[in-house]
This record gives structure tokens, C-alpha cells and sequence, in this order.
């Protein structure tokens, strides 16, 4: 294939053969000369007084090289917000929160051990509902929140309180849009935690030297920023610090920041600077480890007779869990997104992340949006219903166009994107509106199982602070290929092929030239922020453009004066570069490569390596009243349309039909791109129909494995799905580019939602859709 035909072709992903061949390896595979094994003593109470730990039988047991509690290992870690302890120090806060560690010659000797520890609880009052944590007289999950560090003038803690940020956005006078408004209608709405489920649970391998010098190996989405986090916990020079990432076995977001890392080097520290392995087991990926946050959502919105939204008042109340740090910026990020993608003339929105003795919360895709989203989406077809208007009509008059203005201040401008484009293709390859005849009509009622259709729209950009940059470093080897280095991490989502082939274009090279480096070594890689938000095709992309770009300056520059011309006459084909009106005088890739020797023998130039750079520009910081500023580097919009059945027999739903249309700027690899949005339907299904952490009266979590927590299977899979790609290039997106990586399960939800509305007249207001909830929503509504 030519290097002309690479931007928006199908190119299989290049890490496949090594995935299916079981090639390639992940820490888990990765076994290091006297490597010890850890295991985790965590907690039974979801809030408890730690009022003694005793370890001196497990530290007596043979095989036993390090034990450690909160008292060895005083730090914190944290990326908005540093509240949580390495190990739990004083008290727990919530089930499973890692009490203890233990690192052994094996695993056995490991778990032994810790069952040898024993720990005196004082079990204290729990705080597991968001609206409770928010009453003056709710137990503190917190009570040093003051003394804690976050980022000043971004994020805003109220000590004294469960709440760790309150975010504000007001634009216009809400009181007055109220006023003038034909129909207000308010809702309360309500999203679950929920499960990550990456194919490898969270890994860590670390080895603390002589002289501080500390080695780690971890599963994770962002090298750097694992080292930026353990130099700020630990106190050590980020200089010091070694973070390296192979191929990663998923993540969604929960592998973003900080987690075992700090806590395995301390134990290698311990152990006398041996390496150690820490590998969570699928229940502790689910009680110890980062879930998505939950969300209760109050939402008040005025409309005109003739469907215009005129005012929205919304509150936000983000269950963040015991610790807040990522939580942080999903409830800021959920304020500035807030009312969706649509034109609101006046606004007041209040988003607030709060502690609860639950799982804390962290990223997770869709960073909030699939929360807010299911109340936003919910309630405009509740809207619609009241006005008696078409739900699409009424949403087609109120979405963000060329002109609009945001709820923060931000122009929308005709290449920012065209979510009513993406919302006509849905509708009308759905179908809408659905028509039924008698005789279908008559069918549904004799059988009970009846069909409806809904749809959903979608924003989302990258949640980022205004200084986030990636880097990127392309070298040419002696026979003219080169070899990609960049900092963010491609976990599966298949970054590195799309970034091989805006590489290949860039240089008219063949595709199988490029070469990806896929282990990340800080040491030696460019530096990258982190791999989430999707802005890794967007920033490293314009990053390699740039060192693509710097390598053929170099090119051009020694071609010149090898063929005795100026620059601005020579061009590049495929492998070569030569001159325009002489094109027989051509030299070769790999003549240039490594510097050019002449017959005589003497040599010019070197070897050949291109940097580049690309921060974001223009982004603000927000207004700490109103929220008023540019938070966003590109918005992605989208939309879907569901056709369901429902059996009012069982409550089992099943889905006929998804159809999903995304403004993309440009579509760089087809099949990729169509991959992802598949895979993000299919994970959207998931939250939309069985995922949600389940708890006990006393907090102690239920569904700590995947027979109590269901995800969706082959089996559950829409019988049809089709995919759309609307291109409004991005005018500084690479080649046109913009990020969908997280958007494909946003909104998803509330399309099936709709559905179910459409089909049966049930109003749902509660994710998960589970049969026995909507068997016994039916029920009751057929009892009125």
C-alpha cells in the first residue's frame, strides 16, 4: 500500500499478530531475578478506627521479607487532590481498602502471612448516599480535608464537610429564563458506580536501589505521570524514578494516575531493595481498587410553548468514594459540560464531588458524561413529552450550531463540530418516527412484547489543564525506515497504528517502515501528560506531524546542498527526495539516513532524528463563580438512535438495532475507529442494562467478582449495528482529526432508556435498566 492512500484506509492493527500469538508481554508475564511476591491485608468495615495492627506473626513467618502498615508508609497520593494514604493510616474508610502488605518469596507464603495479621477494628458510622453525606450532621468521612494539598483556583474543598469540590458554572440570569418560561419541568435522576473490568487487573513490579533509585515495571495508562505522583508522594527527584510500560491489557481510565506503585516500592525498600511483584486478583480490582463514580442529578429546566430552553438549573451530587484526587476534575469537567450539547441561554449549575465510605471513583470513559448525559437525554424527552412535541424536533431546536454560544463563553464555529448532522443520520437510519399498524399493535398486546425507539445526543472533549503538552521523537534507521517514540500509551484502544500511519503519510513512506516503540521507558521516551481524555490521536499526533516534519527539514536541508540547489526546489516521493524540474537527480532515504558519504569519501550530515512538540492552545482556567473560560481543547459530538424489544412478561429487554453517527473531523483508520465505536456501544449496553456496584446496609460491597457483576457477553450483542462518520475537519487536529475514543458508550444509556418509553410508556429514571426493575415498573404502572 502507497503512503497516498494511508489517512482514513482500514490498516489492521499493527500490534495484532503479537497479541494473538501471545508475543507480546505485559507485567503480568514479567518475572525478575529475586523477585518477591506481594499480597494485600484489607479491610472488612467500610469506616472503621484502626484501633491496633499486630504483625509480628507474619513478620516471624519464614519466607517473609517485608510487612508494612500505614505507620511504615506515611504518604499520600493524589493528582487534583492528595487525600489517599498509601496504606489506610488511623482508620479505614472504605471495604477493602488495603490495611497491610506483605512481600514473600511466593505467593502462598504472602497470603499466608497476612492471614497472620491481625487487626482491631472500631467499626464507626457509615455515610453510603451522596444526599446524606451533604447534611450537616453526616459523619465526616474526612476530617483533616483542610490540611490536605490540591491545585488552588481549580478545585474547591469545603473542610469541615464530605464535599471535596464545588464546582459552579452561571451564565445569564436563570431566575428570570424561569420567569419567562411556558413549562418548567424538574426531575431527579439517578447513575450507579460502576466496574472498569480491563481484561488485565492492575500490576506492578518495582525495585528500590542503592541510592534511592527506584524501578518500576506497572500496567498502567501514563508512565509519566506515575513518576510525577511518586516523586511528589515519596519525596523522591523525578530523576530518580524509572517507569516503564509494556503492552497494557485495558483500562478505561482506572489505570490512569497513581495506585500500587508507590506502595510496591516502599515494599521493595523494605525488603532490602529486592524487586517485587504486586498483582491484584479480580476481586480486588473490584473492592480495592478505583471504580466510576455514581451521580444523583437534579435538573430543573424552563421551556417555551414553541420548544425553546430558556433556563436550567442542575445539580450535580458526585459519589467520588473514600478518596477524591481524580474525582476531583470529573465533577468539574461534568460543570462545564453540563446542560450537553445544547444552546441555554441562561444556566446555573452546581456540580459537587463527595466523599462516601464506598470504592473511590476515578476515570473512567466518558470521564462523567455518561452520568450527566443519562439525565440530560432522560429528561429532554420528558420535556418533549410535555410540550407534545416530536423529541427530535425538539432537540434539533435547542443543539449547539455554527454561532451558538456554551454555558462557559465558548463560540461554536462551523469546524467545530455538527452534532445535528450527527442526530438527522441516526434518526433517519433508525426509522423515526415509529409507525406501527393495527395489526403490529394488536401482536405486541397479545404477546406482551412491544418495540420503541429513542435517541441521545453526546458531547465530549478532552478534560485536561491548560498545560498538558506530548512530545515525540521519530529517528530514521541506515536502510531509510524509522523508529516512533512517544510518551502516551496505546492500552488497546489502537493509537499507535493511526500515529504509524500519520507518520508513514508524513514521510511518504510505506507503512511496514514505521516501527512504534511500544514498551515507555521515561528514561529514555519523549515526554507525554497522560493517555486519557482521548487527546492521545489529537496530541501526539500533531506532536509526530511536527518531528516528521523537523526530520525532512533536515532531509531538504542536506539534499540541497548534496544536489548544489536550493530547498524550495526539491520534493519528496516515495523514499526519496529529488529535484522538481530534474527529477532523475534523486537521492535515496537511506543515502541521507545516517549522514551522506560522497566518492572520495567524505561524509556530511548524520544521523537523521526529528523532534516535535504540541501543547494546547488557547485553554483557560475558569471563572472559581461562574465558570466562565475556555476549558476545552475540541468537542466531539455524536448521537444515537436504539430500536428495542420488550417483553413486559420478564422485563427483559433486548436491542433490535443501534445506530451511531459521530463528527470524527476526520476519519485517519477506518476500521479502527468503526472498532472502537462498536466496543463503546457494547460497554455503554453494559451500564444500560446490569452493571452497578451493590453494597450492603453496613457498606460492605457485594459484587466483588464477575458472577455477582454482569457485563455484557456475545450474547447480549444488538442483533444489528451501524456506524456513521460525519467530517467537519478540525482545523488543528491532525490532518483534520478530532478524539472519539471515550464517546461511543456516552449516551447510550438513555437512548435504550427512551426506547423503553417509546415502546411501553415507562419513565426510568434509574440506571441500570435490569429486567426485575422494569418488570416491576410495569407492573406498578399497569396497577394505576
Amino acid at each position: 500500500m502507497t503512503c497516498q492512500s494511508l489517512i482514513g484506509a482500514g490498516i489492521p492493527r499493527i500490534d495484532g499478530v503479537e497479541k494473538v500469538t501471545g508475543e507480546a508481554l505485559y507485567v503480568h508475564d514479567l518475572k525478575i531475578q529475586g523477585m518477591l511476591y506481594a499480597k494485600l491485608k484489607t479491610s472488612p468495615y467500610a469506616h472503621a478506627r484502626i484501633k491496633r495492627i499486630d504483625t509480628s506473626r507474619a513478620r516471624a513467618l519464614p519466607g517473609v521479607k517485608a510487612v508494612l502498615t500505614g505507620q511504615d508508609v506515611p504518604y499520600k497520593l493524589g493528582l487534583y487532590m492528595i487525600d489517599r494514604p498509601v496504606l489506610a493510616v488511623g482508620k479505614v474508610r472504605y471495604f477493602g481498602e488495603p490495611v497491610a502488605a506483605v512481600a514473600a518469596v511466593d505467593l502462598d507464603t504472602a497470603q499466608e502471612a497476612v492471614d497472620l495479621i491481625e487487626v482491631e477494628y472500631e467499626p464507626l458510622p457509615a455515610v453510603l448516599d451522596v444526599e446524606e453525606a451533604i447534611k450537616e450532621d453526616a459523619p465526616l468521612v474526612h476530617e483533616d480535608l483542610g490540611t490536605y494539598s490540591w491545585i488552588k483556583g481549580v478545585y474547591f474543598p469545603k473542610p469541615g464537610t464530605n464535599i471535596a469540590n464545588h464546582f459552579k458554572v452561571r451564565k445569564g440570569d436563570v431566575e428570570a429564563g424561569f420567569a419567562k418560561s411556558d413549562l418548567i419541568v424538574e426531575n431527579k435522576f439517578y447513575q450507579p458506580q460502576v466496574f472498569h473490568v480491563p481484561l488485565e487487573t492492575h500490576v506492578t513490579i518495582a525495585k528500590w536501589s542503592a541510592g534511592d533509585r527506584i524501578k518500576v515495571w506497572t500496567s498502567a495508562q501514563s508512565p509519566f505521570a506515575v513518576r510525577d505522583l511518586m516523586s511528589v508522594a515519596l519525596g523522591i527527584p523525578r530523576s530518580q524514578i524509572e517507569v516503564i510500560v509494556p503492552y497494557v491489557g485495558g483500562g478505561f481510565g482506572g489505570k490512569a494516575g497513581i495506585h500500587l506503585e508507590a506502595l510496591v516500592a516502599c515494599l521493595s525498600k523494605a525488603a532490602g531493595g529486592r524487586p517485587v511483584k504486586l498483582t491484584a486478583t479480580r476481586e480486588e480490582e473490584c473492592s480495592t481498587l478505583p471504580c466510576r463514580q455514581g451521580l444523583v442529578a437534579r435538573i430543573k429546566t424552563g421551556v417555551t410553548k414553541d420548544g425553546r430552553i430558556i433556563a436550567e438549573e442542575i445539580e450535580y451530587l458526585w459519589d467520588a468514594g473514600a478518596y477524591a484526587d481524580y474525582g476531583v476534575n470529573i465533577g468539574r469537567a461534568a460543570g462545564y459540560s453540563g446542560v450537553g450539547p445544547y444552546e441555554v441561554e441562561n444556566v446555573k449549575i452546581d456540580s459537587y464531588t463527595i466523599y462516601t465510605n464506598h470504592v473511590f471513583g476515578t476515570a473512567y470513559r466518558g470521564f462523567g458524561h455518561a452520568e450527566f448525559l443519562w439525565a440530560i437525554e432522560r429528561q429532554r424527552d420528558l420535556i418533549a413529552k410535555e410540550l407534545g412535541m416530536d423529541p427530535v424536533e425538539f432537540r434539533m431546536k435547542n443543539l449547539l450550531k455554527p454561532g451558538s454560544v456554551t454555558i462557559t463563553g465558548e463560540k461554536i464555529y462551523e469546524n467545530t463540530g455538527r452534532v445535528d448532522k450527527c442526530l438527522a443520520i441516526v434518526a433517519e437510519k433508525i426509522g423515526w418516527p415509529l409507525v406501527k399498524s393495527e395489526e403490529e399493535k394488536l401482536k405486541e398486546k397479545e404477546t406482551g412484547k412491544y418495540r420503541g425507539i429513542g435517541v441521545a445526543v453526546l458531547h465530549k472533549a478532552p478534560a485536561m489543564p491548560p498545560w498538558t503538552a506530548s512530545s515525540a521523537i521519530v529517528k530514521m534507521n541506515e536502510d531509510g525506515s524509522v523508529h516512533v517514540l512517544v510518551g502516551g500509551i496505546d492500552y488497546g484502544q489502537g493509537t499507535y497504528t493511526t500515529l504509524a500511519q500519520i507518520v508513514a503519510e508524513r514521510l511518504h513512506l510505506p507503512l511496514e517502515k514505521v516501527r512504534m516503540v511500544w514498551e515507555t521507558n521515561t528514561e529514555t521516551a519523549p515526554y507525554d501528560w497522560q493517555t486519557v481524555a482521548s487527546r492521545l490521536t489529537f496530541m501526539a499526533g500533531n506532536a509526530l506531524i511536527r518531528a516528521c516534519d523537523d526530520l525532512l527539514a533536515q532531509m531538504r536541508s542536506l539534499a540541497a546542498s548534496i544536489l548544489r540547489c536550493s530547498e524550495d526546489e526539491l520534493e519528496f516521493g516515495q523514499e526519496e527526495i529529488f529535484l522538481r524540474h530534474h527529477p532523475d537527480k534523486r537521492l535515496s532515504y537511506r543515502q541521507l539516513a545516517i549522514g551522506y558519504t560522497y566518492e572520495n569519501g567524505n561524509a556530511v550530515g548524520g544521523p537523521l532524528i526529528g523532534r516535535g512538540k504540541y501543547i494546547a492552545q488557547g485553554l483557560t482556567f475558569l471563572d472559581p463563580e461562574t465558570g466562565q473560560g475556555l476549558p476545552a481543547l475540541d468537542w466531539t459530538y455524536g448521537a444515537h438512535a436504539v430500536e428495542i424489544e420488550v417483553d413486559t412478561n420478564t422485563g427483559d429487554i433486548e436491542v433490535l438495532k443501534v445506530v451511531s453517527a459521530f463528527d470524527v473531523g476526520k476519519v485517519l483508520n477506518e476500521t479502527l475507529v468503526r472498532g472502537q465505536v462498536i466496543g463503546g456501544i457494547v460497554q455503554g449496553l453494559g451500564t444500560a442494562f446490569s452493571e452497578h456496584l451493590i453494597y450492603d446496609e453496613q457498606g460492605r460491597l457485594l459484587t466483588r467478582n464477575l458472577v455477582d457483576y454482569k457485563i455484557p457477553t456475545v450474547k447480549d450483542l444488538p442483533r444489528k449495528m451501524e456506524v456513521y462518520f460525519v467530517e467537519t475537519p478540525q482545523l488543528d487536529g491532525p490532518y483534520g482529526a478530532r478524539g472519539v475514543a471515550e464517546h461511543p458508550m456516552i449516551s447510550v444509556a438513555p437512548a435504550v432508556a427512551n426506547a423503553l418509553a417509546n415502546a411501553i410508556g415507562l419513565e426510568m429514571l434509574e440506571g441500570p435498566l435490569t429486567a426485575e426493575k422494569v418488570y416491576l415498573a410495569w407492573q406498578e404502572k399497569c396497577k394505576q
